[in-house]
């Protein structure tokens, strides 16, 4: 069914006592397990492949970091040969995922075994992945802006959203982002508690499940959720106006509700920056983001340490891997430049980046063992 657009629903800050953007849905992310990778047709191709060689045969990455592999096709004689299809598979995609280049991303620390084929002939890499510094901060700020309901092919390339195409050109940009399930407030969840709690919109019972708002304060973070049209600082309630409780699922986290200072930190976008963009096009979310975000990202605070989050809480009617191929960009002075992934990602690793980002060493849900992200940026 179509969805119209909705332009940042919410906006969440992280910081050195943080702020995140909260998500939802559970259904773990499938990391591709092989891959293909076409060469363009030249040589003679008469001569069989004998052998393959994968180069390094042996290799060792950090969880959330990549590592090249190269394949050469060899005849009898060990000369190589040129124009050979040559596919990329993995032993283990939740510790090593490689994708049709033989690019390897570090996921879990343990060993996998990566294999190169052509022609029915195979050589290997032995990768041993290696745990990420536990703890390490490599954000002091972290914001999240949600919007809503459009599909990848809609917002990247779209010559109505120049502004977030810049972003996405210019810092990083997942290719193969992925929302997690159909209506909206699943993949609020997700992005909260990593855990599709329902897919029911009308949902207001309080959840007491691990949560976003939980890690934070327990590592001496601090957080905020500015919420659209929210009625008043500190609202839990149901729908109001424009309001609509599916996207702010900070207001059924227990930790939220119960706690008299948390449900203050419950705020009206107003707060962060006027906004009178609700159901709109995309060249006014394009505008809205320029207006409003453009002056945060070259503010000496973000500078210095911050990163940006901007993900699309489902596509406008693609249901592949549960809600549809999505646009997710990550701005930070920390960002590798004009960096483009094709790893699969889906919401649980935005909460666990957010949180890993931070100095957060417990993730809920299924961001405990969500593709690590820390690819897009330097160490």
């Amino acid at each position: 069914m179509p969805f119209p657009h909705k332009l940042a629903r919410r906006l969440a800050l992280l910081n050195d006592r943080a702020i995140a953007a909260a998500v939802v849905v559970l259904v773990a992310v499938a990391a591709t397990s092989s891959c293909e990778r076409p060469v363009a047709p030249t040589g003679d191709h008469s001569t069989p492949v004998a052998s393959v060689t994968v180069s390094p045969p042996s290799a060792s990455v950090p969880v959330g970091q990549t590592v090249q592999l190269t394949a050469t096709p060899l005849d009898s004689n060990g000369s190589p040969l040129v124009g050979r299809t040559v596919s990329w598979s993995t032993s283990n995609p939740t510790v090593a995922a490689v994708d049709g280049n033989g690019v390897v991303a570090g996921r879990a620390a343990d060993t996998a075994t990566i294999t190169a084929t052509s022609e029915g002939k195979t050589g290997t890499c032995a990768v041993t992945v290696t745990a990420a510094p536990p703890g390490s901060v490599q954000f002091g700020h972290v914001f999240v802006v949600t919007e809503e309901n459009t599909d990848y092919a809609s917002v990247i390339g779209n010559s109505s959203m120049p502004y977030l195409n810049s972003l996405a050109n210019q810092y990083g940009l997942a290719t193969q982002y992925y929302a997690n399930t159909h209506p909206s407030i699943g993949n609020y969840f997700m992005l909260a508690t990593g855990q599709i709690i329902t897919n029911n919109d009308s949902y207001s019972t309080v959840v007491t499940v691990d949560n976003i708002v939980r890690e934070l304060l327990a590592a001496g973070k601090t957080w905020k959720s500015y919420a659209e049209d929210l009625p008043a600082v500190g609202y839990t309630g149901g729908d109001v106006g424009n309001y609509a409780r599916k996207h702010n699922v900070f207001a059924l986290l227990s930790d939220v509700v119960n706690d008299a200072t948390q449900v203050n930190r419950l705020v009206p976008f107003t707060q962060f920056a006027p906004n009178d963009a609700h159901d709109c096009s995309l060249a006014t979310a394009d505008t809205w983001l320029k207006n409003n975000i453009d002056p945060l990202i070259k503010s000496a605070t973000f500078q210095q340490d911050g990163l940006l989050i901007i993900v699309f809480d489902e596509s406008g009617g693609d249901n592949t891997n549960g809600g549809g191929r999505v646009a997710w960009v990550a701005v930070s002075p920390k960002s590798k430049l004009g960096y483009q992934s094709a790893m699969l990602y889906q919401h649980q690793s935005t909460l666990r980046l957010i949180l890993h980002g931070l100095g957060v060493t417990a993730f809920p849900g299924a961001a405990a063992t969500a593709p690590d992200m820390s690819e897009f940026f330097t160490p």
